[in-house]
């Protein structure tokens, strides 16, 4: 069968700063009659690491094996580590949740009405609370019971998964079960997570019961990418609300969750559209 093929691309890339990058890249998309559509570029002065993300247009339609095979000289002698993305074809994607449906709701309703970027291919839950809710919208769903002896079988089940319907990322909507080292390795930089506080704050249980004790003055959400490291991983998307001493703890979990819907979305967003980039511990999301 033919390869897809397409006009409108991205690459993102980093390397080590210096000069000449933009010039070599920019020069070699005009030589292979590509127009740039957008650009935005970063030097990091803490690490010395060049970012960069371009949207181009190619004269002709060409499968993205063979752009890739275009510009591959150009970036050869730069030391780079650089993807390069169909902009057209919207992301594939795996999501996970357990028995809270707040942000897994929000997700569900952001793709049926076209606001993300993305094909939802299969929901996978340790509960089947929502099994009904997503198969209404059409979407395959996995019940995966998770226990001490099943762990490693349900994650090698995920990964094949993945494979199988071409995913390229996995989000975890409220899924209440901590990813192995195995499994984090596995998806470093395509798996995204929702933690309850702006990191690294109230972790654990009851989150809004100890923020309420705390009296906190303002409560957020913060979306990021799964490491081994609990909840340490390289954050992509933040959201707050101010509060203060007349919130009760019930209706600072409201609001949170309206939060943690949010600020995952954004994240999807972001990491569908090939706006993030990882810079060690931390990240470049361009606008």
């Amino acid at each position: 069968m033919p390869c897809d093929t397409t006009n409108d691309f991205i690459v993102t890339l980093s390397c080590p700063d210096q000069i000449g990058i933009v010039a070599t890249i920019s020069g070699a998309l005009a030589q292979h009659d590509c127009t740039i559509v957008e650009s935005q570029q970063y030097a990091d002065p803490d690490t010395r690491q060049f970012f960069m993300r371009v949207r181009f247009s190619s004269a002709e339609p060409l499968a993205v094996e063979e752009m890739r095979e275009r510009l591959a000289g150009a970036v050869g002698s730069f030391e780079m580590t650089w993807q390069l993305h169909d902009a057209t074809r919207p992301m594939r994607v795996v999501v996970m949740v357990s028995k809270q449906g707040h942000v897994l709701n929000h997700l569900l309703f952001r793709y049926r009405t076209g606001q993300l970027p993305v094909e939802i291919v299969a929901v996978v839950s340790n509960h089947t609370t929502w099994e009904k809710e997503v198969r209404w919208h059409g979407i395959d769903f996995h019940y995966l019971p998770v226990t001490a002896d099943t762990k490693d079988d349900a994650e090698r089940r995920v990964l094949a998964l993945m494979d199988e319907t071409g995913a390229e990322a996995l989000v975890l909507a409220r899924y209440m079960q901590i990813l192995s080292d195995d499994m984090c390795r596995a998806v470093h930089g395509r798996a995204i997570n929702i933690h309850h506080s702006l990191l690294p704050s109230f972790k654990g249980a009851r989150p809004y019961e100890q923020a309420h004790r705390r009296g906190v003055k303002v409560i957020g959400a913060t979306a990021h990418y799964v490491t081994a490291e609990l909840d340490e991983g390289p954050i992509i998307e933040q959201d707050f609300r101010r509060v203060d001493h007349r919130s009760s703890a019930t209706e600072l979990a409201g609001l949170g969750q309206d939060l943690e819907a949010r600020a995952l979305a954004g994240a999807l967003r972001a990491h569908a559209e090939h706006r993030v980039v990882l810079n060690g511990v931390k990240t470049v999301v361009f606008d």
